[in-house]
């Protein structure tokens, strides 16, 4: 029993179609876990399983107490390179995570771990990019078998501030240089706004195919340009905009759309996902950085505690604000006879980051002959 005095259940669910109908209390509960991001609305998890789940493979546990639901780790199973449940959503959301009710967190977490303590008899749980204070690190706090935390990917944050607050918070000399370059914005006429509801969709594509016309002749995230991105980023991020939980905006240079920008949001988090802009802003010596982040500061103004981030990435541009550095985490959890895939799979993220760190460094002294 519960301390409210009432049992929790936990239930799989491996339907797509069932899937889609828990829409309503899917959102119910996003809004109820205070550490969720917009990667977990079902808008973004059930669109992208639509474009990139595999048939047989899903993996939903719910948690509900009297009917209603207040947990879930929408999981699927892979089996490459070892056989794992990982999470619903894959490497285009920037964090991944599970759902707790912040009522029944305690408990709930409890419950999942041991749900999903029973899976892991024949598969490695594996949770990429978690955000420090996410729900699944109550699954992990209760978890009864060997576990592991690894450093993860890293994302950088601001204070959800104005753009002349932000700029009061930089060294002199760079302040003074993005004052400039505010200034210019302004005298070449750079408009903004964010897309009606109705608009979205287009405005959207017209996204990604100025994120093509940018990166042409250059090394892109190849996953951006495939049909099955763009058809899921149009299905997931129209319902997410009328929701509040997405929004578009477009900036006008002489009447002309020139860059698209879009925004996940959900909480006291905004985040940066994707934009595009036209290659000719290059010749216009505009600095777009400064003009997508002007715009997004003003979209992401709130209350005390919330940020602006610029999710996942290191890029150097980004520092120019003074960010704070977020390391995302990897939780990793086995059972008595997936420990060995557990062992495995440090051995080889290890490995990997050993490896980074000897290319960053680049090549060590020659001998001489």
């Amino acid at each position: 029993m519960t301390a409210a005095g009432r049992a929790l259940s936990v239930e799989l669910c491996t339907d797509g179609a069932a899937f889609a109908a828990l829409a309503g209390e899917w959102e119910g509960l996003h809004a109820a876990c205070p550490s969720a991001t917009p990667f977990q609305t079902h808008a973004w998890l059930h669109s992208w399983w639509l474009s990139y789940g595999a048939p047989g493979g899903l993996r939903l546990f719910l948690v509900r107490r009297g009917g209603r639901l207040v947990g879930a780790a929408p999981l699927m199973r892979v089996r490459r390179p070892v056989p794992r449940l990982v999470p619903v959503g894959g490497a285009i959301s920037d964090f991944r995570d599970v759902l707790l009710d912040g009522a029944a967190a305690e408990e709930g977490g409890r419950a999942l771990a041991d749900a999903l303590s029973r899976a892991a008899r024949t598969a490695l749980v594996d949770f990429r990019d978690v955000r420090p204070g996410s729900a699944v690190e109550q699954v992990y706090r209760h978890w009864r078998g060997p576990r592991c935390r690894l450093r993860d990917s890293t994302c950088l944050e601001l204070p959800a501030l104005p753009m002349g607050e932000l700029i009061k918070r930089l060294p002199t000399t760079r302040a003074q240089r993005i004052r400039n370059k505010v200034n210019r914005l302004g005298r070449l006429g750079v408009e903004w706004r964010v897309v009606g509801h109705d608009e979205t969709e287009s405005a959207v594509r017209r996204l990604v195919e100025l994120h093509r016309l940018q990166w042409e002749g250059k090394k892109v995230t190849p996953e951006h340009t495939r049909p099955r991105f763009v058809e899921h980023l149009t299905r997931s991020v129209v319902p997410m905009a009328r929701s509040g939980q997405a929004a578009v905006t477009e900036f006008l240079l002489e009447g002309a759309v020139v860059a698209v920008n879009l925004h996940l949001m959900s909480g006291g988090l905004t985040g940066e996902y994707l934009y595009g802009f036209h290659p000719r802003l290059r010749d216009s010596k505009l600095d777009v950085a400064t003009m997508l982040l002007r715009a997004s500061s003003e979209l992401a103004c709130g209350g005390e505690g919330q940020v602006l981030s610029m999710l996942r990435g290191d890029e150097p541009y980004k520092y120019r604000w003074c960010p704070e550095t977020v390391h995302n985490e990897r939780l990793l959890m086995a059972g008595p006879l997936t420990a060995p895939l557990l062992a495995a799979s440090v051995a080889h993220a290890t490995a990997r980051r050993a490896a980074k760190k000897v290319l960053r460094r680049g090549p060590g002294p020659q001998a001489h002959a």
